[in-house]
């Protein structure tokens, strides 16, 4: 026979309830926990995307920082890097410039064509690459990412692209069915100007042609 204990009601009941305290406040810490870690990636998000432009040198539309691949760089610019910037090389063997806008200030939209154009820029390779709002690159039926002399018709060293979700042009990057988009220019072993002075290179202009 079980002892009289065991047969009580009262103990019968005392551990279920025990057990459903236990469950709430467990589940309490970690809805608390949960929150937390949300407001904290969020805030880290809107950090890593919204930098301020002082952190940069501007060129046009284009920003660039030449702490980038140093040791100069900054924690955040080590962590922009990281997030945006995959696989990004050291700054004597590329120099970066990312653009958000056109070259009247206005955000860079997947509803809209733009047109880049100017002269190759000062360098031994370059390429310029569309991304997303996730910083990947843009997925399309047509499987083109990114412009370089390898792919572009260029005519007196000087080039026409356009970027947008139609067709136009000789030379086209497609944005898909992308909301915003960013456009990177990479120049590879970049001539000694660049670094000297990146705000007075010429760089491609952006301009809105429609929507």
């Amino acid at each position: 026979m079980f002892p009289a204990s065991c047969a009580d009601p009262a103990s019968m009941t005392k551990y279920p309830r025990l057990e459903g305290r236990s469950v709430r406040t467990l589940l309490k810490y970690l809805s608390i926990l949960v929150l937390g870690v949300a407001l904290g990636a969020g805030s880290l998000w809107a950090t890593i995307r919204f930098m301020s432009d002082s952190q940069f040198v501007m060129n046009g539309p284009w920003r660039t920082s030449l702490a980038t691949g140093s040791a100069e760089a900054g924690p955040y610019l080590r962590l922009v890097i990281a997030v945006a910037g995959l696989l990004a090389l050291n700054r004597e063997e590329a120099i970066y410039f990312m653009a958000a806008t056109d070259s009247s200030g206005e955000p860079l939209s997947g509803a809209c064509t733009y047109r880049v154009s100017g002269i190759q820029p000062p360098a031994r390779w370059w390429s310029i690459t569309a991304y997303g709002d996730d910083f990947y690159l843009i997925p399309n039926d047509q499987g083109v990412y990114s412009a370089s002399p390898a792919n572009l018709v260029t005519e007196d060293d000087r080039f026409v692209l356009d970027v947008g979700p139609r067709p136009s042009g000789e030379n086209w990057i497609p944005t898909g069915s992308a909301r915003h988009f960013d456009l990177t220019l990479r120049l590879y072993n970049a001539g000694p100007e660049v670094a000297a002075d990146p705000t007075g290179i010429e760089l491609p202009a952006i301009e809105k042609v429609g929507c």
